[in-house]
């Protein structure tokens, strides 16, 4: 019975000076939060007096309130729920602080919430412009149930302990096969190690190759002892943190987890050949990560030229290039890119997922080692743990070796070019001054703004829409447009309610 349902409010801790204040205040928050989500049917106002020890019109005030001011909605024999928006049209202008930043190149986060003048208040995603997410829609979950049950059927019992750290081998044999035929990568079985997704994986490699460049200042250092004969043993060169250069703009996860491994990390920008490697020579550093086959965010793809420059100088300089291969797999306007790992497999650490081809939820990712880095990083993973489920990474192999994935990947691709379409049509049609790039391939398009524009002004008003997109957050205003978990009728409305977003920040 909807009246005896339970809500939690803390009328002690809420400010005011009377029953109703304190109660208005401590539904208001509860809303704002998202404790109390959108469409959330509330008690009875009798039922919520008696929970508070209250007086029951202390309730029917504080209902009455919150309905005027749009947070929620009483219905002549409907009850009260929380209104779709929670208050969002009355949030006072003040500063969008943190609107819009849904960590959009670092894995997006939708919090849902429209920040203004210090307060927060659901505000819900009808259009899903983020462009980190694939369409989750089309995961292929007959085929995937089908490879589970045929991997649980066939699996003897001594499957089901624990598996080797570098993972099943079912699974490696089937990524060095498949990598090398889809996307040129050189690798036997042994030079892979399954992961638990590509950040996890990179915290992996960070961890072993800081503590293989200790191992190497230690045995080349001197004893490090001062004229006064006070040394503690250390170089300077023991001292220095080991740098990476990462694009700019670039995806987050690059510097987050590095910096966790105790990184010092360094930007490497970006134009339209890809990253600037003619600069890496100037920076110092010990090594690099790079999305060369489409640059995340831009789309640019890393020159031919560049490709062999950044080979070169890792081979003389004896660092490892890092190697994102970033949606690679969705094309439209261009031809396949080989990896980078394919030119160099002795400097190239080759990285990469089932995150966009699948979905994130799968957890599997893969790196593909220079062979002198396997030890290092398969001791990291037996140290720290994290790696996926053997179970998971058997049905990944069942699904590729019988070809699945493949015909997953076309379907997919017919599907994401119908959806960039309409958002190409739509845009040049709604805002035909406004420069579109990276749309040849992956599962987004930058959109670049008026240099007049506010880029955080333009992210806040669109999640006050309902717009889930993220801006490229360096140098001039610009958005990052996901186009693959939002349906091709759906393109139109999304499209519309960002301008209705960029026309709101604008005036």
């Amino acid at each position: 019975m909807w009246g005896q349902v339970d809500l939690l409010l803390d009328l002690d801790a809420a400010p005011g000076t009377t029953l109703r204040r304190r109660a208005e205040h401590a539904l208001r928050e509860a809303v704002r939060c998202g404790r109390l989500a959108p469409g959330t049917r509330l008690p009875s106002t009798r039922a919520l007096a008696l929970q508070l020890g209250v007086s029951r019109g202390v309730v029917v005030e504080a209902y009455a309130q919150l309905a005027a001011e749009g947070y929620l909605r009483t219905r002549r024999g409907g009850g009260t729920t929380v209104a779709e928006g929670g208050g969002a049209g009355v949030v006072g202008g003040g500063a969008a602080a943190g609107a819009g930043t849904t960590d959009a190149l670092g894995g997006s986060d939708w919090s849902g919430a429209v920040v203004g003048a210090g307060r927060t208040a659901p505000a819900p995603m009808r259009h899903d412009l983020r462009p980190a997410l694939p369409a989750l829609s089309g995961f292929p979950r007959g085929a995937w149930l089908a490879a589970v049950s045929r991997v649980l059927r066939a699996a003897p019992d001594e499957r089901l302990g624990y598996a080797d750290p570098a993972g099943v081998p079912e699974l490696r044999e089937t990524l060095a096969a498949y990598l090398g035929r889809v996307r040129g990568v050189r690798a036997a079985p042994q030079q892979i190690v399954v992961t638990s997704g590509l950040r996890q994986g990179l915290g992996l490699l960070w961890a072993a190759l800081a503590e293989r460049g200790r191992d190497d200042r230690r045995d080349g250092a001197t004893d490090g002892r001062r004229a006064d004969g006070r040394g503690n043993g250390a170089t300077d060169g023991d001292r220095r943190a080991m740098r990476v250069a990462f694009e700019r703009p670039g995806w987050r996860g690059w510097t987050q987890t590095a910096e966790a491994a105790g990184w010092e990390t360094v930007p490497l920008a970006v134009d339209d050949d890809g990253a600037d490697v003619d600069a890496i020579e100037q920076l110092g550093v010990d090594a690099v990560g790079i999305t060369p086959a489409h640059q995340f965010p831009t789309g640019a793809v890393l020159s031919a030229a560049r490709r062999g420059s950044l080979v070169a100088w890792a081979q003389r300089r004896g660092a490892v290039v890092v190697e994102d291969d970033y949606d690679a797999e969705f094309r439209y306007d261009r031809k396949p890119i080989g990896s980078l790992q394919g030119l160099a497999p002795d400097v190239v650490v080759y990285g990469g997922s089932a995150s966009k081809t699948l979905a994130p939820a799968v957890r599997i990712g893969w790196l593909v080692l220079p062979t002198p880095l396997v030890a290092a990083v398969v001791a990291t993973q037996r140290r720290l743990g994290g790696m996926p489920a053997p179970l998971d990474q058997l049905a990944l192999a069942d699904l590729i070796e019988r070809g699945e994935l493949d015909r997953h990947l076309r379907r997919q691709r017919r599907r994401y070019r119908r959806q960039r379409d309409a958002l190409l049509q739509a845009l040049a049609r709604e805002l035909p001054d406004v420069a579109v790039e990276g749309a040849a391939a992956g599962l987004h398009a930058v959109l670049r703004l008026p240099p007049q524009l506010d880029e955080r002004a333009v992210l806040a008003a669109a999640r006050a829409r309902g717009v889930a997109l993220d801006g490229l957050g360096h140098g001039a205003p610009a958005l990052v447009v996901g186009y693959a978990n939002v349906t091709e009728p759906a393109v139109a409305p999304a499209v519309a309610a960002l301008v209705a977003a960029i026309r709101a920040a604008a005036s």
